[in-house]
C-alpha cells in the first residue's frame, strides 16, 4: 500500500497540474497575441517552469530532515536567518519605490531587471516561515507555554509584528498567518483562556484595518449587497457567482467558458474556482474539493504518526495553512465571505505560492518518511533544544 508520503506527493501534482491547465484557460483572450489555449502556448508558458520549479522544490525538500537542522544552537540557525530575512523583505516592500504595485496593492518586489516582469511575493516567504518558527518555539519551551510571560508572551510579540506588518497591504495573509499560529500555539500548549483574551487585540486590529482602508470597506458593503451597486463595487461578487452558475453539472467543457474574456476580474488568479465551476460543473468543483480533502486527511496520518513534538507541530502548521487558504479562497469565491486578495493553493496562477507551497508540502512528506525510519523517542523529549523555564 502507497504511503502517505507519497500519496501527497501524487496530490501536488495532480493539483498544479490542474492549476497549469486552468490557469491557461482562464488566460486565453480574444485577438490578442499569446493568449491561446493551444498546447504550444502551454509548453512555452511561464506557469510551466513555476509547476516544474514547485515539483522540484517539493522532491527537495522531502529529502530535508527538519528535526536536525531545527537543533543547530548556533546564531546561525537557518530558520533564525530565514525569519530576519522575511521580515527585512516585508518591511521593503513597504518602503516608497520599492515594492511593485498591481491593483493598488504594493505586496511584490521585483527580480531582476524590471524589464522582465518577474517579482517575489515576501508576505508569502514569511507565512511559510512562521510555521516552523512556533513549532519550534512550542517545542523548546514545552514545560513553561502555560505561562504567559515565559511562553506565551514572546511568541505573541512575533505574531503581532509580523502581521502588523503584512496587514498593511494584504489583510487577508496577515489573518491566515495569525490565525495558523494561535492554532499551533494552542496545540502546542498555550492555555485557551490566554489566547481568547488576546482574540479581542486581535479582531479589533482587523477591524481597524478594515475602517482605515476604503477599498477593504467596500468589498465588505459589496458582499452585503452586491445588488446595490451591480456594475460598481458588486460587479465582481455578481460575475463571480455568474460563472458558478452557468456551469451547472457539467460545464460548458475546457477552454469553453465565457466570463474569462474580460467580464470576471482577477479569472486566472484569485477567482479561477469560478472559471473551473463554468468549464467543468460541479464535477470539476468536487473534484478540487475532494483533493484538498485528501490531502488533508493524509497529512493528518503523518502528524499523528510523528513521533516528536517538533514533528507534529510542524505538519499541523502545513495543512492548517493549505486548509484554511483554500477554505477562504472558496468562501470568497462562492461569496460566502467578503473579497480577500487569497489565493486557491497550488492552483491560483503564482510562482511564489506554488513554489513555497509543494516546498512546504515536501517537508511534510519528509516527516513521513522521518517517521518510518526513526524509533520512537520518550514521551518527555522534544527532540530540540532543551527546555528552558
Amino acid at each position: 500500500m502507497p504511503r502517505a508520503g507519497h500519496m501527497i506527493q501524487v496530490i501536488v501534482i495532480a493539483l498544479l497540474g490542474l492549476g497549469l491547465v486552468m490557469v491557461q484557460s482562464a488566460g486565453m483572450r480574444v485577438g490578442v497575441e499569446g493568449g491561446r489555449g493551444d498546447v504550444w502556448t502551454l509548453l512555452m508558458s511561464r506557469n510551466l517552469i513555476y509547476a516544474t520549479l514547485a515539483v522540484v522544490a517539493m522532491i527537495l525538500a522531502s529529502r530535508i530532515n527538519a528535526r536536525q537542522v531545527m537543533q543547530t544552537r548556533s546564531l546561525f540557525n537557518p530558520l533564525l536567518m530565514m525569519l530576519i530575512l522575511s521580515l527585512v523583505l516585508v518591511g521593503i516592500v513597504l518602503l516608497p519605490g520599492m515594492g511593485k504595485e498591481i491593483y493598488g496593492a504594493k505586496r511584490w518586489l521585483h527580480l531582476g531587471p524590471r524589464s522582465l516582469g518577474l517579482s517575489f511575493q515576501p508576505s508569502e516567504l514569511l507565512k511559510w516561515v512562521m510555521i516552523p518558527v512556533m513549532a519550534w518555539w512550542c517545542a523548546r519551551r514545552r514545560g513553561v507555554m502555560g505561562r504567559f510571560m515565559h511562553g506565551l508572551l514572546p511568541a505573541l510579540a512575533l505574531i503581532g509584528l509580523a502581521c502588523g506588518l503584512v496587514v498593511i497591504e494584504d489583510l487577508g495573509t496577515a489573518v491566515l498567518i495569525g490565525a495558523v499560529a494561535a492554532c499551533l500555539l494552542i496545540a502546542g500548549g498555550a492555555k485557551l483562556w490566554q489566547m481568547a483574551l488576546c482574540a479581542l487585540p486581535a479582531v479589533l486590529a482587523v477591524g481597524a484595518a478594515i475602517w482605515h482602508s476604503p477599498y477593504r470597506v467596500n468589498r465588505l458593503l459589496a458582499f452585503l449587497n452586491p445588488w446595490d451597486d451591480p456594475q460598481g463595487i458588486g460587479y465582481h461578487p455578481i460575475q463571480s457567482m455568474l460563472a458558478i452558475a452557468m456551469g451547472g453539472l457539467t460545464g460548458r467543457g475546457l477552454g469553453n467558458g465565457i466570463q474569462k474574456f474580460g467580464y470576471l476580474p482577477e479569472d486566472t488568479t484569485d477567482f479561477i474556482f469560478a472559471i473551473i465551476c463554468e468549464e467543468m460543473g460541479m464535477a470539476g468543483a468536487l473534484m478540487v474539493v475532494g483533493l484538498y480533502i485528501a490531502l488533508i486527511w493524509l497529512g493528518m496520518s503523518i502528524v499523528k504518526d510523528s513521533k516528536d513534538v517538533f514533528g507534529r507541530l510542524l505538519g499541523l502548521g502545513v495543512l492548517l495553512t493549505v486548509g484554511i487558504q483554500a477554505v477562504i479562497n472558496l468562501a470568497v469565491v462562492t461569496v460566502v465571505v467578503p473579497t480577500k486578495g487569497i489565493a486557491l493553493p497550488l492552483i491560483s496562477s503564482g510562482g511564489t505560492g506554488w513554489i513555497l507551497t509543494a516546498f512546504a508540502l515536501g517537508l511534510l512528506v519528509s516527516l513521513d518518511e522521518s517517521n518510518r525510519l526513526e524509533s520512537p523517542e520518550p514521551e518527555d523529549d522534544t527532540g530540540l533544544l532543551p527546555v528552558v523555564g
